[in-house]
């Protein structure tokens, strides 16, 4: 890349190369933009589908609804995509769509600091320094891997490391290995590396409720007609989201949870015999309260000899094994941990400074808020995408994305048109927005299911998902609504301003 200035600076600088940036350069080139970097720690685009590698990654989202609806994938091999695949998917679109120009990797953004007096952003980035008009901050909720903070840790003598950073050059033939954490990155690896390790210690804090993975190969024929018959595919995605749909309903009434639960009971009783083993697998807070967990292989996988399911806290670590409460050291030389992502913390929101010379974690102070999930009031011309109350519990985030960028889009055609240089929600837009939300966030299984989870924030307000079905939000970005936005003149020139 020239080192020139007028490669220093451009119109829009999206950071992150996953679903939310990719998606986001080829939206603007199909709207006629060029002037654009796309910025990204990584070597290559991916994202989240590119760091999470671990065996046994897929998506738990079927793969027909997976993907951009303006660039279907009909080639997908099964109902449930594994990570080859979409990461796959994600570099295609970006060589077939023109993206590949415009990409920065290897290039981490460090801050983005917005300079009120320039009108622009001023990006620190490991080449360097870059300007921008407008920032899009497309790096997601899953970017940065949460590891607890456990006494002792550092004097561990064995292995060490996150789901999300997994290490392909170690062999874990015959090793002795602790999983933290059961969540949906655990359910996917511990089956994959039970047969192979000597002895899993497997630690639970929490029990996840898992229902039975409807998985399946998809054939050639049907691959062949999605693609000489488009219209069966868009058929199969629709019925594909509103059935993902109808499910939501039982998440704004949990009472409807029974059912799901009934389903997941008798899961775990076709795969477990050992009633003790059943007992510590069964949730006690109602279904949906944590993340819905699909598997058919994880249950039977924990009831190998050489698998033990531990449900005591741990206290510490020791240089050759874990402390529980109860006392007793699980003698391991790896520990692997399944604890998910800084996602109510976002790492990004300490690098990102307002016109007040604040940050937005500063703003946030410990709860996540914005307009329409997407922009800031004080941080003019900053674009979030997987913002704050846009993730799901029941469908595909891709989707939210993409009502996002059809929103994003109507507020670059309002600067386009009124030639101001930058605008910010109105506070009293964003309030009165964010009240909405926590009304009807009210008596859903996230805040009634008598659970703590990833979702809540240290106040224990849900910041994290959409409290509705996801064709409601579509009506609330549909259109770019300028009234609930305050604009920032351009810059005067300095001779008019001497007048």
């Amino acid at each position: 890349m020239s080192s020139g200035n007028a490669d220093r600076h451009t119109r829009i600088a999206i950071i992150g190369a996953g679903f939310g940036g990719i998606g986001t350069a080829i939206r603007l080139r199909g709207a006629g933009y060029r002037d654009f970097l796309v910025f990204d720690r990584g070597d290559e685009v991916g994202g989240t589908w590119r760091d999470n590698s671990y065996p046994g990654c897929a998506c738990d989202v079927p793969s027909h609804l997976y993907s951009f609806s303006f660039l279907r994938n009909p080639g997908w091999s099964r109902s449930f995509s594994p990570q080859p695949e979409i990461w796959a998917y994600l570099r295609r679109c970006a060589d077939e769509h023109g993206v590949r120009p415009h990409l920065r990797l290897g290039h981490e953004v460090h801050a983005a600091a917005w300079d009120a007096d320039a009108r622009l952003w001023r990006l620190d980035t490991s080449h360097g320094a870059y300007t921008a008009q407008i920032l899009v901050a497309a790096g997601g909720p899953l970017t940065e891997p949460s590891i607890p903070e456990l006494p002792g840790l550092a004097a561990f003598r064995g292995e060490t490391f996150h789901s999300a950073r997994w290490r392909h050059d170690l062999d874990l033939t015959g090793r002795r290995v602790a999983v933290i954490g059961t969540g949906a990155s655990a359910i996917q690896f511990v089956p994959q590396i039970a047969p192979q390790v000597a002895a899993l210690t497997l630690f639970q804090r929490t029990p996840a409720w898992v229902l039975p993975r409807r998985d399946r190969r998809i054939s050639a024929v049907e691959r062949r007609l999605f693609r000489s018959a488009p219209l069966t595919h868009w058929l199969v995605r629709a019925g594909v989201y509103w059935g993902r749909e109808f499910q939501a309903t039982a998440f704004l009434r949990p009472a409807l949870m029974r059912l799901g639960q009934g389903m997941a009971r008798r899961h775990l009783r076709r795969s477990v015999a050992d009633p003790v083993l059943r007992e510590r697998l069964t949730p006690s807070y109602t279904m949906g309260c944590k993340r819905v967990l699909l598997s058919n292989d994880f249950y039977p996988a924990l009831e190998r000899a050489n698998v033990d399911v531990v449900t005591e806290p741990i206290t510490r670590v020791t240089p050759d094994g874990v402390v529980t409460a109860d006392g007793r050291e699980h003698p391991v030389d790896t520990l692997v941990f399944g604890t998910g992502f800084h996602v109510t913390d976002l790492p990004m929101a300490r690098a990102i400074r307002g016109a007040d010379g604040r940050t937005l974690a500063e703003h946030w102070a410990g709860s996540m808020y914005a307009y329409r999930g997407t922009a800031v009031t004080g941080f003019p011309n900053l674009f979030l995408l997987l913002g704050p109350n846009t993730g799901l519990g029941h469908n595909s985030v891709v989707f939210m994305i993409e009502c996002q960028l059809s929103y994003l889009l109507g507020a670059l055609r309002h600067l386009d048109t009124t030639g101001v240089a930058a605008i910010e929600p109105l506070p009293e837009a964003q309030r009165a927005y964010n009240a909405a939300l926590d009304r009807a966030m009210d008596g859903t299984v996230w805040t009634s299911g008598g659970c703590r989870s990833w979702y809540l924030d240290p106040s224990g307000r849900n910041s994290t998902l959409w409290p509705g079905y996801t064709w409601s939000y579509w009506l609330r970005t549909r259109r770019f609504d300028a009234a609930a936005y305050r604009a920032v003149p351009a810059r005067t020139p300095v001779a008019e301003e001497r007048r």
